[in-house]
């Protein structure tokens, strides 16, 4: 496709068409230039293909299709090449049915455990969320099928999603919810990318040039195709100005025309309106030079690979006394709706109409295990049945151990508003409850997408969170509560101990059409953790059937300058007597004072395959971006001299070693030296120090003559005083030794050291 001439012989108006759909799922198609319409169809954890046009969120039925594990169960996989072969599976699904994009992956950060779309996003941390991003993008694009990574920029909460300004300091943007998309667009570079429909300090996304191309475009290199979520435009011109390139779904020509408008009145350059549609133009001939001319789909194929995955997300909470894995000769109870109709995905947009679903049931089916099912509850409603309660308990008392099949209905989370609290439905507590009365062997196994809380959380034995995994996620439950595989899942997401404890608390979802986000950068386990705050279950955790150990840990330096990486490794053993999985996790812990830090940070992972009595070496290079905070007063990236722990564990509340490493700081930040400086900026800088040597015996000779010096003014006092004190109060504590001239020549002096490291 020769694009430059294409758009040179365009219309006008048929360049604005391009700029906007047909319809809800397909671009429009310019037959003078013998342009064709692609299609895109929701994800990101499998294909929602529609025929009727103007159905987004669900409600007309979609093509049998499979679901795989949704993101809130792939995260908790901690493996990119997990992730990278359910991409490619989906990549091929497109190819089969003529999609060319893929809407997904979603990886906005889980600021808080009420966020409705919490099950489609994967973390609250950004480094797990883009890394695990970047693997499905590169998964699908492998299939010369696209993706969207979305939704861009600060979607963390469905309440008044298309209004609402989420009011974010700059630190906190980019550590956390830029984060979140930046390694993924850099080196994973998503075909497409969807932006949000919220505001973002007061300006609507789609149509804040700050973000979709100052940071998106000019900083990180994005060259695709910018592109709204469904409805998401607020003026369309702004927009197209800012880089949003396509509107979804469209305006039926409304919008169309003010784009020709604009540019004939000259409000809009016309190179503005052909950069996009080049964009679009690349997009569309991206796709379309790489359609598969033999498509296969094997929807059996992917549905043992569903399960297959589901059986690496699933987290293994708690397993006192080893009650898992279930021994097949005993009796057994499974308890609960979700064991013969399991929730395995959310409600919306990522909807998928499962060709089949397979339940723990069905997968125990014909086994030769002695399993008594109860019902327990009716996941329609949080109404409480007595008689479905009553046959759950009898089903408890005639078996050596009950498994209760819980989580949340469908009415609890979902697409398009919040959840009200981070309960499990009152019946479901209730059942579990009476089922402890009589069976101290009791195991609980959560479909949800979120952290719930668990008020019985001490007396249960047992505890499989599967999240939603799936529509074969009974395969996946039976294996893992059989033994046939061993639990590998970590949490992706800090489980507090009740919502109150959240940092989002006092403002989520915010007030009228503003939510500040006043916790910074202190999101999940960053808050949890620095409070020393108890919680249910920590970021990171997850059990086994066998046990691992940890030894050897090395490091490539122990001084470094933050230009240079750090290779760092450690053994791992697996000394049980069955193989297993576990995930290596780095973090780095800044033991400097200069602002205010997490105590640790996940800055890397690793899941390694060991055998019974095996050990293997887990690497990780580690750079600049792991020991640094984005400093706004250089608007970058910036490494505070001083020591940093590198910490190796199994959670962020599990650290098994830790080795210090000293970080040189190459870059000097910029500093006005006024009378407002403190002393303490000069005292601990040695070539500043120098000059205020006469100031800092001047400014505590006073306290030298006070008889109760020693009773009444520590050393230690006086040197916090005068390391917080601004140097103008030597003219008052300096008894007439200095004036404001002798004080300017200082700070003349040291304002040329200053600019001289600066260059």
């Amino acid at each position: 496709m020769d694009i430059k001439k294409i758009i040179k012989n365009m219309t006008l108006e048929e360049k604005a068409s391009l700029c906007s759909g047909r319809d809800f799922w397909h671009t429009k198609a310019v037959k003078s230039q013998n342009i064709p319409e692609i299609e895109v169809s929701d994800g990101p954890h499998g294909l929602r293909r529609q025929t009727l046009k103007d159905d987004h969120l669900g409600n007309s039925e979609s093509i049998k299709a499979v679901c795989f594990p949704a993101a809130c169960a792939t995260a908790a996989s901690f493996d990119r090449e997990l992730i990278r072969k359910m991409g490619k599976a989906i990549g091929n699904e497109c190819q089969a049915e003529g999609i060319s994009t893929i809407l997904g992956p979603a990886v906005n950060i889980k600021r808080s455990p009420l966020c409705g779309r919490n099950f489609e996003y994967f973390s609250e941390d950004p480094y797990l969320a883009t890394e695990l991003a970047g693997a499905l993008i590169r998964g699908v694009q492998s299939k010369n099928v696209g993706t969207s990574i979305k939704h861009f920029l600060a979607n963390n909460q469905e309440y008044r999603r298309l209004t609402t300004s989420s009011d974010i300091d700059e630190r906190t943007l980019r550590e956390i919810y830029l984060a979140a998309f930046e390694g993924a667009i850099r080196d994973a570079k998503p075909w497409t990318v969807m932006c949000s429909y919220n505001r973002l300090n007061g300006v609507h996304v789609s149509e804040n040039k700050r973000y979709l191309t100052t940071i998106l475009r000019d900083e990180w290199g994005y060259e695709g195709v910018v592109m709204s979520d469904w409805g998401a435009v607020n003026h369309r011109v702004a927009g197209l100005d800012a880089g949003l390139d396509l509107e979804m779904p469209g305006s039926y020509g409304v919008n169309d025309r003010e784009i020709t408008e604009a540019v004939r009145n000259g409000s809009l350059p016309e190179a503005v309106l052909n950069r996009a549609v080049e964009r679009i133009l690349k997009w569309v001939d991206q796709y379309e030079s790489h359609k598969s001319k033999s498509p296969a789909w094997d929807k059996e194929a992917d549905h043992e690979l569903a399960g297959k995955i589901e059986e690496e997300c699933a987290v293994l909470l708690k397993n006192e006394g080893g009650v898992l894995p279930l021994d097949k000769n005993d009796t057994i109870a499974f308890i609960g709706k979700f064991a013969k109709a399991p929730r395995f995905q959310g409600g919306g947009s990522s909807h998928i109409n499962s060709f089949k679903v397979t339940s723990v049931m069905d997968a125990a089916h014909g086994k030769g295990h002695d399993i008594i099912y109860a019902q327990g509850y009716d996941d329609g409603k949080d109404e409480i049945d007595r008689t479905l309660i009553s046959k759950a308990v009898n089903a408890a008392k005639k078996s050596d151990v009950a498994v209760i099949f819980a989580g949340l209905p469908d009415s609890f989370e979902s697409e398009g508003y919040d959840r009200r609290h981070m309960r499990l439905p009152d019946c479901q507590n209730l059942l579990i409850e009476e089922v402890l009365k009589v069976q101290p062997n009791t195991v609980v196994v959560l479909h949800n997408g979120s952290p719930v809380e668990m008020p019985w959380v001490n007396e249960v034995k047992g505890i499989l969170e599967v999240y939603l995994g799936g529509q074969n996620v009974g395969t996946a439950e039976y294996n893992l509560l059989f033994g046939k595989t061993n639990p590998s899942g970590r949490l992706p997401e800090t489980f507090p101990l009740k919502m109150e404890d959240n940092p989002s608390l006092l403002n989520f979802p915010g007030s009228g059409d503003h939510v500040v986000y006043a916790e910074g950068v202190f999101v999940g386990y960053r808050y949890y953790d620095y409070k020393k705050m108890d919680v249910l279950f920590p970021f990171g955790h997850g059990l086994s059937y066998t046990t691992y150990k940890y030894a050897n840990l090395k490091v490539s330096k122990r001084k470094i300058k933050d230009t240079d990486t750090l290779e760092v490794s450690v053994d791992v053993s697996n000394i049980g007597r069955m193989a297993g999985k576990e995930t290596v996790q780095l973090y780095v812990s800044a033991q400097t004072d200069g602002v205010q830090r997490p105590v640790r940070e996940l800055r890397g992972f690793e899941k390694v395959s060991l055998k019974a009595g095996e050990t293997k070496t887990v690497s990780f290079t580690i750079g600049k971006r792991a020991f640094a905070y984005y400093n706004t007063e250089i608007s970058d990236w910036y490494v505070e001299s001083g020591d940093y722990n590198i910490e190796v564990g199994s959670s962020s509340r599990n650290i098994q070693f830790s080795k210090k490493v000293s970080v040189e700081s190459t870059a000097v930040l910029p500093l006005k030296i006024t009378e407002d400086t403190t002393f303490g900026v000069f005292m601990d800088d040695p070539e500043l120090q120098k000059l205020i040597k006469p100031v800092l015996d001047s400014y505590g000779h006073v306290h030298e003559k006070k008889e109760t010096k020693s009773e009444a003014i520590s050393d230690e006092m006086q040197e916090a005083s005068q390391k917080t004190s601004p140097l103008r109060c030597v003219i008052g504590f300096g008894e007439g030794d200095f004036d404001h001239e002798r004080l300017r020549q200082i700070i003349t002096a040291a304002q040329k050291i200053i600019d001289k490291r600066m260059g």
